[in-house]
């Protein structure tokens, strides 16, 4: 291969994935890839397969086929993740409500000589310097969502995982937050989020993946997402003509 070569080895790399449930399968043949600082989304109706699929990525569920992050196998065991560059954020956002903002934010990476810088720069990322002493339970939810990524960023991610970060948020904050996730991704992480805000999505992302019935019905860039009949249809709704 040419020295001056310009590809590039997938920061997450799925091929094959399958996840089944006693006889239910929820993903059958999953494949995609999330290059350094892009970002790809997961879309699809409700059951599709989405957070299966994050899941299986995390080791939180059995999987086969081919996990790989930086072309090497991903981890069997979710606690190995964050040693491997990965970092996730829930839906149920998982926080402390009994610590404080900058205690929920160094907890991931607690022990480290350079936990003070950490925290401090993830704080100031997402404006929550202010609010550092602040108990968690105080906050609002736009601020807890806005804690809960703070807390992933911390660890410095090569991979970022976010699991329906726009959902309850309102049209400021959902913009404030696509700022910040372009802003991680410009800084060459790779992120993959699953979203129900369409538009959202389709402001933000580079390439998005469709699932429908855990299989892959469409992948592209919105614009050809936007015109392909099958995701019309199975997600975004038939369209009606008088």
């Amino acid at each position: 291969m040419s020295p001056l070569s310009t590809t590039v080895t997938p920061r997450l790399d799925v091929r094959d994935l399958r996840v089944a449930f006693g006889g239910l399968v929820a993903v059958g043949g999953v494949s995609f890839h999330v290059d350094p600082g892009e970002i790809v989304a997961l879309i699809g109706p409700n059951g599709a397969g989405k957070t299966t699929v994050f899941n299986a990525i995390c080791a939180l569920v059995r999987r086969q086929g081919d996990v790989r992050i930086d072309g090497a196998p991903a981890p069997r065991h979710s606690w190995d993740l964050t040693g491997r560059g990965v970092a996730r954020t829930l839906q149920g956002l998982g926080l402390f409500d009994g610590l404080t903002v900058r205690e929920n934010v160094a907890a991931p990476v607690a022990g480290r000589t350079d936990a003070e810088i950490r925290v401090l720069d993830a704080l100031e990322r997402l404006r929550l310097g202010d609010l550092a002493g602040t108990p968690v339970a105080a906050l609002s939810y736009p601020d807890r969502k806005r804690v809960a990524l703070a807390r992933a960023l911390v660890t410095e991610p090569a991979l970022l995982l976010l699991d329906e970060p726009a959902g309850g948020l309102g049209a400021d904050d959902i913009g404030e937050l696509g700022d910040a996730v372009r802003a991680v991704a410009a800084a060459g992480c790779a992120v993959l989020l699953v979203e129900h805000h369409v538009d959202f999505v389709m402001a933000l992302a580079d390439r998005i993946v469709v699932l429908d019935f855990g299989e892959v019905i469409a992948t592209g860039h919105p614009d050809e997402i936007r015109a392909d009949s099958r995701v019309e249809e199975a997600y975004l709704g038939r369209r009606v003509e008088a």
